[in-house]
């Protein structure tokens, strides 16, 4: 029997929200050709599978593909497994957590692509968006709280044709966005998750967030 812990990854103030993360911590005990069938039965929007938690090599897959890079997983990974490096398919992804207890990972925004970032003129324009929105590919729909201290209103649609009709936090996205305005940002997606993301020059881009037990 395979085994599978929960966590809430991102939650925001007080522990509400949380994007949904199924781990196997035991992933060698899942076959390659069985894990999109276990994330499809599961039905989070991902799912890692940890093949060697000594080395961090880990691999993500959503209900209908295998990501290269994910933000939630890997910060969920890191808080359940102690934080350094992890080794998804995309490349080394540093870990760490920070005094205020915030876990954080270090990624690339060209590790996520085909991702649209599209600004609205409001949160109330973000948040009257049906779920999903007409269209295809990846939606990152978002726009400012309060521009100059860098707090954004978003909500992700994966809008790949699976189960998942709206992401409720998703550190991929918010690694996107980040690079492309080059800035801090706080954001503040789906119905109570917190992500706060810092670009580097080198192109690299930190995402942290909190986590708990589902």
């Amino acid at each position: 029997m395979t085994t599978v812990e929960v966590l809430r990854v991102f939650t925001g103030p007080g522990g509400a929200g949380g994007n949904l993360l199924g781990v196997v911590r035991d992933g060698g005990s899942v076959p390659p050709a069985r894990r999109q069938d276990l994330a499809a039965e599961l039905g989070y929007s991902e799912t890692v599978f940890v093949d060697d938690a000594a080395s961090g090599r880990v691999r993500i897959f959503t209900p209908s593909a295998e990501l290269p890079f994910a933000g939630h997983p890997l910060v969920g990974v890191a808080w359940l497994l102690g934080t350094g490096v992890l080794r998804p398919p995309a490349g080394e992804v540093p870990t760490w957590t920070d005094d205020d207890g915030l876990v954080w990972i270090r990624g690339r925004a060209e590790w996520a692509p085909g991702r649209l970032t599209d600004r609205y003129d409001s949160p109330a324009a973000v948040d009257a968006l049906p779920a999903p929105p007409p269209g295809e590919g990846w939606l990152y729909a978002w726009a400012w709280i309060d521009e100059a201290a860098g707090h954004v209103r978003a909500r992700g649609f994966p809008r790949r044709g699976d189960a998942i009709v709206e992401d409720e936090a998703t550190g991929a996205s918010a690694t996107v966005l980040t690079a492309r305005l080059g800035r801090p940002l706080t954001i503040h997606q789906g119905t109570a998750s917190r992500i706060v993301t810092r670009p580097h020059p080198d192109g690299t881009v930190d995402v942290g967030g909190r986590v708990t037990p589902a």
